[in-house]
């Protein structure tokens, strides 16, 4: 990794980068690859050539390619970056670290527990990035959530209700739950301290379409402290709707991602419990439980506007610079994975309590990117 000399100043040499995968996803990998200065984009792999060639355009010095072999020979990549489909992204991103790439993979991280732990493992064997494409944890709105979060501004963290609702694509190889509930439980995880570590998960749905897998979920996992998380999830709805509330012991917190004008919400409202002990009859003593609404002021955040998936790619060429580990790194989509399974467990045994399968590779949680540092 070299450097330029511009005014003055020295400057890091773009990093190599190639795309594996240009169907639904891998198009805007492309696009905010060629508009980050820390990125050159070297070449693109897809089965289809043709469709490749169209996405790329006239992105001068990409070459397409349908072979990954040929792709990993090359001196001049440093990362890939995988959109292909989940059941195969440890056999791409494990021969991609073996041959010396850093990997981004987009979400979920890969299809199962035990593929994913075997990526973050080599990954850390060869002292190489692997980095979840957790692109809603890079939204202005979600940064902020967790510095309010970090910063004790909500207190407590006692609930959160997450809804991700619309009339969407029944997809072919998943239910509602892996395909859609991963973004909130990376945010989740983005949010809460310590990471995303549910007592258990409690997972139902239903199939009303008959489509042969769950069309509409719903997601319960006790937190620390006597917390509770819920994950709604529906390809049904004719409403789009995403939205997350953090309740919090001070203050309850509001995103709206649908409302640009308002995304975030501060309420300083809520409910406060005291305990007044009292004599009762001969004497004996009673707790009784007082109940008292805070009416407070609500406020909303000034948050910048900037295509987070552009922070993906800034924050996985800093970490390769930096030799770190990535803030949304292979352990957090671990454990992303870890709810889902467990909750693919709850979901076949009509939602009994399963407490997630412990996890043999470490977390090494990093610092979060500023709010500042995506303006």
């Amino acid at each position: 990794m070299g450097h330029v000399v511009t005014s003055g100043r020295s400057v890091p040499s773009p990093l190599g980068v190639a795309v594996i995968g240009a169907g639904y996803w891998g198009p805007n990998l492309i696009r905010n690859f060629r508009a980050s200065p820390d990125w050159a984009l070297r070449a693109v792999c897809d089965l289809d050539v043709r469709r490749a060639q169209q996405v790329v355009g006239d992105a001068a010095g990409c070459d397409v390619t349908d072979a990954v072999s040929e792709v990993l020979a090359r001196d001049d990549i440093d990362a890939v970056a995988i959109a292909t489909p989940a059941r195969t992204h440890r056999g791409v991103a494990e021969a991609a670290l073996r041959a010396g790439k850093h990997v981004l993979v987009e979400k979920p991280l890969a299809d199962s527990v035990e593929a994913g732990t075997a990526m973050v493992a080599l990954a850390r064997e060869r002292g190489l990035v692997l980095m979840a494409d957790h692109t809603y944890c890079f939204t202005p709105a979600v940064l902020k959530m967790a510095e309010l979060v970090a910063d004790g501004e909500l207190g407590e963290v006692l609930y959160i209700d997450s809804v991700r609702i619309n009339l969407g694509l029944v997809q072919p190889d998943v239910d509602v739950l892996w395909d859609l509930a991963p973004h909130d439980l990376s945010i989740l995880d983005f949010v809460l301290p310590g990471g995303l570590a549910p007592g258990g998960v409690s997972a139902v749905g239903a199939d009303p379409l008959g489509a042969g897998r769950a069309c509409v979920g719903h997601i319960s996992m006790p937190l620390a402290g006597g917390a509770l998380a819920h994950v709604h999830v529906n390809w049904m709805s004719p409403t789009k709707i995403r939205q997350m509330v953090i309740g919090g012991s001070r203050r309850t917190l509001v995103w709206d991602d649908l409302n640009p004008q308002q995304r975030l919400s501060v309420y300083d409202r809520g409910v406060d419990l005291g305990h007044t002990s009292v004599l009762g009859a001969g004497g004996t003593e009673r707790r009784d439980a007082g109940i008292s609404y805070r009416l407070g002021d609500t406020w909303s955040p000034a948050l910048p506007e900037r295509e987070p998936l552009l922070g993906v790619v800034t924050e996985l060429a800093a970490s390769i610079r930096e030799g770190r580990a990535a803030s949304t790194d292979g352990a957090a989509g671990l454990r992303v994975l870890s709810v889902l399974a467990a909750a693919s467990e709850s979901l076949a045994t009509d939602g009994l309590m399963v407490r997630p399968a412990p996890l043999t590779v470490p977390s090494q949680r990093r610092p979060q990117p500023a709010l500042e540092s995506i303006r």
